[in-house]
């Protein structure tokens, strides 16, 4: 009877120790082992997991395919030269024309504390 007893607390002992984890494993293979239920996580190393997945495994959301004539090397070169042009600015707006009184009185002020 003791020892049925023994053998039983010492399971229940064994599952109470926690897993050590490596440390060289990243959040994603982590978290696949733990939905396959290969480990058990505490909630602070399942929430720290989830949020370090965007960091260790940047999703790819833009793709771009160029189409260029010629060599890398003569586009790189152009793209230089274009890098030292001073940048064309846009034309000027239309002036406004105020009345030289209009600009004497105070501005007119918006509150929203008192609105």
């Amino acid at each position: 009877m003791v020892d049925a007893v023994d053998e039983v607390l010492n399971r229940i002992e064994q599952q109470k120790v926690e897993q050590v984890l490596p440390d060289d494993i990243k959040a994603l293979p982590l978290l696949q082992m733990a939905y396959r239920g290969q480990v058990k996580l505490t909630p602070q190393q399942a929430r720290c997991a989830i949020e370090a997945l965007p960091y260790e495994t940047p999703k790819l959301s833009a793709t771009q395919h160029v189409h260029y004539d010629g060599s890398f090397a003569a586009q790189l070169e152009k793209a230089i030269e274009r890098s030292h042009q001073p940048l064309p600015l846009p034309p000027p707006g239309p002036v406004i024309e105020h009345d030289p009184d209009e600009l004497k009185k105070p501005f007119a002020r918006f509150d929203r504390r008192f609105g």
